[in-house]
């Protein structure tokens, strides 16, 4: 009792939120910097070594970056990047909710800055005893959630001793994440709109087949349900996502469709939010409700891509309005996911 006494006392628990990242400013040469260091993830773009610097070094940065840079700079506020200053807030706010001197919250991004690199210099500058690492990512996949697992481990493997480590892999099911999705819906009455659309980040379908011993998500139901073969398939979380959502919200299936944005090429998960857009015009539809829970801050995949982008698709094929439902951002219910997730590990 005495030597356990002793080791709550001196016990030191740092929580790290990761989040993808941004570029340091709007800039051509910073946003060069940031796509490069991201689209040469191994994780993101998985293709053989050789042909992933040629594509991303020679053909995707070189013709993408000004035009990257453009839509940063539409996005940029006077508190910098949109990410970066949700995850702040996000942090501070987080901060507040523990009173106690052994718990302390970090920030960091994946790609760019504050990077991984720096945070963990601080955490083991404070003398951390335990770390609990939370990607901001509520679906798993490989190309988020697992390239921030890999490159923790990777700068961990560099030291001579390992704190206590924890993981939140995904909490795309907690039910203050559904119920935090939801209410940001709550200034908008699903009702008012022709049809809801649930658009999340796309994913090569290669990516989604790797995880399974026949190489085929399409064989696993993922569409419908969420088993032991696919409980960390993308897809399937994604719909169950939804699912979870649209139920908390009272939405009967014919209500919503399920889409995934952001392709950049040919074998991506299917359907486009795009086309779905193109069809419900087709339809007649002149107002549609547009949730992104793949997203817990609001970023250029959201205000500019979605608000803005395929306002415009939609406006060219005919129908009037698209409303984002803003992301969970820095609202209390995001706060007290956090939190509890925070809390759970604690009492582990």
């Amino acid at each position: 009792m005495l030597c356990t006494l002793i080791m709550e006392q001196n016990k030191r628990t740092a929580v790290l939120l990761v989040n993808l990242g941004s570029p340091d400013s709007p800039a051509p040469a910073d946003v060069r910097r940031y796509l490069t260091q991201f689209l040469n993830d191994p994780r993101v773009i998985d293709i053989p070594w050789l042909l992933r610097k040629i594509l991303v070094n020679l053909i995707i940065v070189p013709f993408r970056y000004r035009k990257s840079a453009a839509a940063y700079k539409k996005l940029w506020t006077s508190n910098g990047s949109p990410l970066v200053y949700s995850g702040r807030v996000t942090e501070t706010l987080l901060q507040k909710r523990f009173d106690e001197k052994d718990i302390k919250v970090f920030l960091a991004m994946r790609y760019q800055n504050p990077s991984l690199e720096s945070a963990l210099a601080e955490i083991f500058k404070w003398k951390a005893t335990d770390i609990i690492l939370i990607p901001l990512f509520p679906q798993y996949a490989s190309a988020s959630t697992g390239s921030v697992i890999e490159r923790f481990f990777e700068l961990m493997s560099k030291r001579q001793a390992f704190q206590h480590i924890q993981i939140v892999s995904q909490f795309y099911d907690h039910p203050l994440f559904v119920r935090g999705v939801a209410e940001k819906a709550s200034p908008f009455n699903y009702k008012d709109y022709d049809h809801v659309i649930f658009s999340y980040h796309g994913l090569p379908e290669r990516q989604l087949d790797a995880l399974y011993d026949d190489r085929k998500c399409a064989n696993h139901e993922c569409d419908h349900e969420v088993n032991a073969d696919n409980a960390f398939c993308y897809k399937a979380t994604c719909y169950a996502t939804t699912r979870a959502v649209a139920s908390f919200l009272g939405m009967k299936e014919q209500d919503y469709t399920v889409s995934f944005q952001s392709r950049l090429g040919g074998g991506w998960i299917t359907p486009f939010t795009d086309d779905v857009i193109k069809e419900q015009a087709a339809k007649g539809v002149k107002k549609l409700l547009v949730f992104s829970p793949a997203f817990v801050a609001d970023c250029l995949e959201t205000t500019i891509e979605i608000s803005e982008e395929y306002q415009e698709l939609f406006e060219s094929c005919g129908g009037e309005h698209i409303q984002l439902v803003p992301s969970l951002n820095d609202s209390p219910t995001w706060i007290s996911l956090l939190e509890d997730m925070v809390r759970a590990r604690l009492r582990a």
